[in-house]
């Protein structure tokens, strides 16, 4: 990949993940990032100087940030040039896009994962504001890598975002918080845990020990969060009137919840079958994977 990139927020996690990527296809990689006195919503000489010569420009930085670096990036690119965000929250950042100049592309990436982890199996969303060449060469590039790039609108991503993290989020603190309120210690249920409760607490552990920042963003920045989490106050309240009602209303709940997952529910099946399998002291036989390569 014979190409010049500068990376906004480069230092951080995200930013680093596509340092490495790009930096390993033979991209010529400048690292512009706040630690180091960089600021790429008021780009100085030096930084306008790099981005006016950037092919690719990687906006690894809060939403915030973003917005106020699009403008005085792209003025000073050259055409042609692609920007890439790599927002968790995609529909406010692609309206702000619909006022900038036509003639560069836009791109907005978010991988669906810990940095940490590396792109091999796992999924990153892509938002294609304004296509070209660079974009589809970007994403290439992720695929190479062994990603899977799965193409969704802003709107939807949002949508999507809101259900697979927002909700599950708070699906995960909330059973926490429920668990606070409950008569049992740590040491009681790590003693007698079947594996969904210890799956559970090993998710509990990786939120409540995780940066808190990262999870406020989730549930706040979202604009389709609160509606997730209504949802799930909706389903407590679903299984509270099924159980209620008596165990014919239980099992028709039970079969309603199949529909939801339709023709992949022998799939789904198979892999808490695999997550659950035990070798040695409790260990998990196979790392939690994604599901199939052709959707989300």
């Amino acid at each position: 990949m014979s190409t010049r990139v500068v990376v906004a927020g480069g230092a951080g996690a995200v930013g680093t993940l596509f340092v490495e990527l790009l930096t390993a296809a033979g991209a010529e990689v400048h690292v512009a990032d706040h630690a180091s006195g960089a600021d790429i919503t008021a780009p100085d000489a030096l930084l306008a100087a790099e981005l006016a010569v950037a092919d690719v420009v990687v906006l690894a930085v809060p939403e915030t940030v973003a917005l106020q670096a699009l403008g005085p990036v792209v003025a000073v690119l050259s055409p042609g040039a692609l920007v890439v965000d790599t927002l968790s929250v995609k529909s406010r950042y692609a309206a702000a896009t619909e006022a900038v100049r036509s003639d560069v592309e836009l791109l907005g990436l978010n991988p669906m994962f810990a940095p940490s982890l590396g792109f091999p199996e796992r999924p990153v969303a892509a938002v294609e504001l304004r296509g070209g060449p660079r974009t589809e060469e970007l994403l290439t590039l992720l695929t190479g890598a062994g990603a899977r790039v799965v193409r969704v609108t802003a709107d939807r991503h949002d949508r999507l975002a809101a259900a697979t993290q927002a909700l599950t989020h708070a699906a995960v603190l909330s059973f926490g918080a429920a668990l606070a309120e409950l008569d049992v210690t740590v040491d009681e249920l790590a003693a007698l845990a079947p594996p969904p409760h210890a799956t559970l607490l090993a998710l509990l552990a990786r939120i409540a020990g995780g940066t808190p920042e990262v999870y406020w963003d989730v549930q706040s920045a979202n604009p389709f969060a609160e509606t997730a989490r209504d949802a799930l106050r909706a389903g407590t309240a679903t299984l509270a009137a099924a159980v209620g009602a008596g165990e014919a209303e239980f099992t028709d709940l039970l079969s309603a919840l199949r529909c939801v997952l339709g023709d992949r529910l022998p799939e789904y099946g198979e892999h808490c079958a695999r997550m659950f399998q035990v070798r040695g002291a409790g260990q998990s036989a196979l790392p939690l994977t994604t599901a199939r390569r052709d959707s989300p």
